[in-house]
């Protein structure tokens, strides 16, 4: 069985390529409704999540794998990282196992893929101004993505405080044709593009500033209590979702709309039907695609790691 660590998932799979498997995963009929629950268990410090799932690759080869991630609030504040885990892919057969991959790079890769997946079919061909609430392994993640689907040239990175924007735009790399700088949450009001990658329990800005051609991501959270967009973005936008099923049970930037009556689970659009059939997006208003991460994702990714890496010399994909 061999090792994956960060390095060698950034190098066999870029977000281009990350984000076209998923794309192509739901081509092919993979059903996100039949995803089981993610697990999730309390425990003295934080949460144990299990996340298992089964599949075919875009070669037609069959995988099942489970993911096993720890979220410890107070790490941070360790210096260790708030999510941690590993993945265990195997082979749909036999259940042999195939490989052990690093679970917070995977995750990183797949969550902000996932976003850029959604964004390719919502947001307009020309978006180029971004604005990033947060500065942890997510943002940077969906800088990359989002840069491998649009011409992205400016971004604006939004923390609590304006202190806090300064330090977190600080911590991006320079990054050839793209202008970086610090801003407020007003700054949604100028862009195009809004990826929210945060542990916010409440919103991060007022719906009402968003431009009508404005497309939202929200990734934050995987959990009916917290949320990073108000109640005005929820009822006036066209709402995207990796599965109905797992909105309803997780997302709370949803699940608190439609508890008081404000927004009919019905109205929620899956991903899969806008990969297949890219339903008609409705003119004049904003577009949000509200992410829990979900199995299946970790499963597309780590089989396209593994085939990317088999397909290398051997000195080269034996890691």
């Amino acid at each position: 069985m061999k090792t994956t660590d960060a390095a060698a998932i950034a190098a066999a799979l870029p977000p281009h390529t990350a984000i076209r498997a998923l794309q192509q995963a739901l081509r092919d009929g993979l059903d996100p409704e039949a995803d089981p629950p993610r697990g999730v268990v309390p425990v003295a410090h934080g949460q144990l999540l299990l996340m298992p799932a089964e599949g075919r690759s875009a070669r037609g080869r069959g995988y099942a794998g489970v993911k096993i991630a720890t979220v410890a609030p107070d790490n941070p504040g360790r210096g260790l990282p708030r999510i941690q885990g590993q993945y265990l892919l195997l082979e749909a057969e036999t259940l042999t196992p195939l490989a052990l991959l690093d679970g917070v790079a995977l995750t990183n890769l797949r969550t902000a893929a996932v976003s850029a997946a959604a964004a390719d079919l919502l947001a307009p061909p020309d978006a180029s101004r971004l604005v990033l609430f947060g500065g942890g392994p997510q943002a940077h993640s969906h800088l990359a993505a989002l840069r491998a689907i649009r011409p992205v040239t400016q971004v604006t990175v939004v923390g609590r405080t304006p202190e806090r924007s300064r330090q977190l735009a600080g911590g991006f790399p320079e990054t050839a044709g793209v202008r970086l700088t610090a801003g407020d949450p007003e700054a949604v009001a100028d862009a195009d593009l809004i990826a929210c990658c945060t542990t916010a329990r409440t919103p991060l800005f007022d719906g009402t500033l968003l431009p009508p051609h404005a497309t939202v991501m929200a990734v934050g959270s995987h959990e009916p209590g917290a949320r990073e967009v108000d109640d005005h973005t929820v009822r006036h936008a066209t709402v995207v979702v990796e599965s109905r099923a797992a909105a309803t049970r997780e997302a709370g930037d949803l699940v608190q709309v439609i508890d008081r009556g404000l927004l009919d689970p019905a109205q929620l659009l899956p991903l899969a039907d806008l990969v297949r059939a890219a339903p008609a997006v409705v003119p004049g208003r904003p577009r949000l695609f509200k992410s829990v991460g979900m199995a299946w994702e970790d499963l597309v990714i780590a089989g396209a790691v593994h085939e990317a890496l088999e397909s290398l010399p051997a000195d080269e994909g034996d890691r």
